[in-house]
């Protein structure tokens, strides 16, 4: 399943485990050997929502919390009949989130809204060196050129910069370095984000323990959080977030931080463990 291309392998743990989750995310997600895929993420039962997932990077190591991927959780949970109604919670490790589900004819769930909370701004609680209430363009030195930088929480440590052309970057060497920065004490996401319109945001995401991926729903939401906070967007307007894969669309308020996108079915399959 993915949500706006940021894809993962889901499995149905509703009644049965899977030992050894984190190893079982590096096997399928190699794209040449494996089923492929950003990661791994499981639909299971929980005590405190109607269901609970668990996600894990193609590195094997576990997220706390992905936007694209509790999205198609909901609409795994719904399809499958665990969930009856057109909202369902959803228990993550930052939390429990609620989930509005959007039906398509066949009353399958096509796309969904997530309630992702309020943003997490104090500089220790990213976590992060930096210290104060609010990170908000502070000048971080990444292997000699100093970028200016804006650190949000949305579930996941978000770093976000803001350039002129995020497709002229050499990712793949500059996110690593953002990722594995000491001033990141638990690696970062880092997202690259131009203003194309009003309140249209183009970004680019380098995720840590899963590189660059075509979506990210916690970096959008970052991103969006970021741009408010640097005046380069409104407040309860709806942003546009264009990403390699899709669009994303976030709202931010004082109450929560609201993203919605499709959730989508590609395959189905059994594979020999």
């Amino acid at each position: 399943m993915h949500g706006a291309g940021n894809d993962y392998v889901y499995f149905d743990c509703m009644k049965s485990e899977i030992e050894n989750p984190n190893e079982l995310a590096r096997r399928l997600s190699d794209r040449h050997f494996g089923v492929g895929g950003d990661g791994v993420i499981l639909l299971c039962p929980s005590n405190i929502a109607d269901v609970k997932m668990r996600m894990f990077n193609s590195d094997g190591s576990e997220g706390k919390m992905c936007g694209n991927g509790i999205r198609c959780v909901g609409k795994l949970a719904h399809d499958l009949g665990y969930v009856q109604y057109s909202k369902c919670s959803v228990e993550t490790l930052s939390g429990v989130k609620t989930l509005e589900l959007t039906l398509d004819k066949s009353g399958k769930v096509s796309a969904a809204k997530v309630d992702m909370g309020l943003p997490v701004l104090k500089g220790e609680s990213i976590p992060s060196t930096f210290k104060g209430e609010k990170i908000v363009a502070k000048p971080l030195e990444v292997d000699g050129k100093i970028y200016s930088v804006t650190l949000v929480n949305m579930g996941n440590p978000h770093c976000v910069v803001f350039v002129e052309n995020p497709d002229s970057l050499n990712l793949e060497e500059l996110g690593e370095k953002f990722e594995n920065h000491p001033a990141f004490p638990e690696r970062i996401n880092t997202e690259f984000v131009s203003v194309v319109g009003k309140n249209h945001l183009h970004m680019r995401v380098w995720e840590r323990g899963s590189g660059e991926t075509l979506a990210c729903g916690t970096g959008a939401c970052a991103s969006a959080v970021a741009a408010v906070l640097n005046g380069l967007c409104e407040k309860g307007k709806q942003i546009t977030v264009s990403l390699s894969g899709g669009k994303l669309t976030v709202t931010c308020t004082d109450k929560a931080i609201y993203l919605c996108g499709a959730a989508t079915l590609v395959f189905t399959g059994e594979i020999a463990l």
